[in-house]
């Protein structure tokens, strides 16, 4: 018998059998379609804290596809009414930050914010999307010194925005198990 692993001879390699996979949110879109209604809204209101808004996606179900749940929830926020809005930014707290960040860090952003809060009467809200890990505070805390120049009714609508991406990440976090880009860093939803 001749080795196979001489110069001029190649071993037979065995076929892999075809591999396939299930997109990780079709089960998980299917168990959202076929929930329970209370089920869903609570599911949803972890995502942004408005009942219109939670009841209004809930009641289109089923659908098809994750993207058709995201252009639902995208249309659902962009029709918040002003009390609509002021429930979901009342229902939203301060973002979670990396653990290895500095105590420092930690002071600076709740200094920030209280700040934020004085002017604006509610938590600041920023998505952070592809950020870096590293990169996390300091988007904030930028999004935070920019946007205390803005008047009330500019803030709200920039903070309908945020919400707005906020809750499209979160949805996507429920259903496939990711948050986008994030590389380790979970922005914290609504207060329950």
């Amino acid at each position: 018998m001749t080795p196979t692993h001489l110069p001029g001879r190649v071993a037979a390699i065995p076929a892999l059998p075809e591999q396939t996979r299930t997109p990780p949110s079709t089960n998980a879109l299917e168990k959202f379609n076929t929930a329970p209604v209370d089920e869903v809204r609570r599911l949803l209101l972890t995502c942004l804290r408005s009942l219109s808004w939670s009841h209004r996606i809930a009641a289109h179900r089923p659908y098809p596809d994750l993207d058709s749940l995201l252009a639902a929830s995208d249309e659902a926020a962009y029709d918040l009414s002003p009390a609509d809005l002021a429930e979901a930014l009342a229902g939203e707290t301060l973002p979670v930050l990396p653990e290895e960040t500095y105590a420092a860090a930690h002071t600076a952003l709740g200094a920030a914010h209280a700040a934020y809060e004085a002017r604006f009467g509610h938590a600041f809200v920023i998505c952070v999307g592809d950020a870096p890990a590293g990169e996390y505070l300091d988007r904030i805390l930028e999004g935070i010194r920019s946007r205390l120049t803005n008047d009330p009714e500019e803030e709200r609508v920039v903070a309908a925005e945020e919400l707005r991406r906020l809750a499209r990440e979160r949805l996507v976090h429920h259903l496939t198990g990711t948050y986008g880009a994030h590389r380790g860093i979970s922005p914290r939803g609504p207060r329950p």
